[in-house]
């Protein structure tokens, strides 16, 4: 946690957000990140994220579930649903939403369950009619057949 912390304070001295994340597996780090939002103009570039995209590639897994993640912050829920898919279920964070909120951040730095309704009712589908460009029918015949 030190460490994550270490790297959110840097990235505040570099003109960045206060946010740092690490990986660790036995005791030892194997990735780590900070929010690059001001520099890469990314709304993905969060620490834990990055930490995850970083060790993914280094290790080509997207199976990170022997691993834990600290966080200099409370992951958001981008964050946390990317730590789920990933199988990463030991996490710890050190400073709260309220915290963030108080320090100048936005109340809605965080979806609250309205938010999701309501970005789920905004989504429309629009089905495929031909089998040829279904990419799940593709994907499902070439690796179930």
């Amino acid at each position: 946690m030190e460490r994550a912390v270490e790297l959110a304070v840097k990235n505040v001295q570099e003109g960045g957000q206060p946010y740092g994340a690490v990986i660790v597996k036995d005791g030892k780090i194997v990735a780590e990140g900070v929010n690059t939002l001001h520099k890469t103009f990314d709304v993905s570039g969060h620490a834990e994220l990055l930490a995850i995209r970083e060790l993914q590639q280094e290790i080509k897994s997207d199976d990170l579930s022997a691993y834990t993640m600290y966080a200099s912050g409370r992951p958001c829920e981008m964050c946390q649903t990317a730590m789920y898919f990933a199988g990463l279920t030991d996490i710890y964070y050190c400073q709260t939403l309220e915290e963030a909120i108080e320090a100048g951040f936005p109340e809605d730095s965080c979806m609250t369950k309205e938010d999701l309704e309501h970005l789920q009712q905004s989504m429309k589908q629009l089905p495929l009619d031909n089998d040829m460009t279904n990419p799940l029918k593709l994907w499902a015949h070439l690796h179930l057949e």
